[in-house]
């Protein structure tokens, strides 16, 4: 019984690793310089735009064709850190945001 409660619980640690590693990822890549509470002059503070971006979940597509965005400037065109992004860093982000950036 007690592997089986082990396992249970490793798997659930597992889980929240992604959300971990992107909110690390947006304080290592400076999206909190803006995007902090509170916001820098007329950015969205974090928890802004995950509202703003739930309307993406569930569209597996989204969090790529967000980072293209990002990356390309288009909509984001004022964000200076997205030059310093990879494409799968740009990806992670929009994922997390889409998912409450939690």
């Amino acid at each position: 019984m007690m592997p089986r409660r082990l396992t249970f619980l490793l798997l659930l640690s597992l889980a929240a690793l992604p959300a971990q590693a992107s909110s690390q990822l947006a304080l290592d890549k400076g999206c909190y310089n803006c995007h902090g509470e509170p916001p820098r002059r007329n950015a969205p503070g974090m928890a802004q735009l995950a509202t703003d971006y739930a309307r993406y979940r569930g569209q597996a597509d989204a969090p790529r064709r967000l980072a293209d965005k990002l990356r390309e400037g288009g909509l984001f065109a004022h964000i200076a850190a997205h030059e310093r992004l990879s494409p799968e860093e740009c990806e992670a982000l929009m994922r997390w945001i889409i998912e409450g950036a939690k």
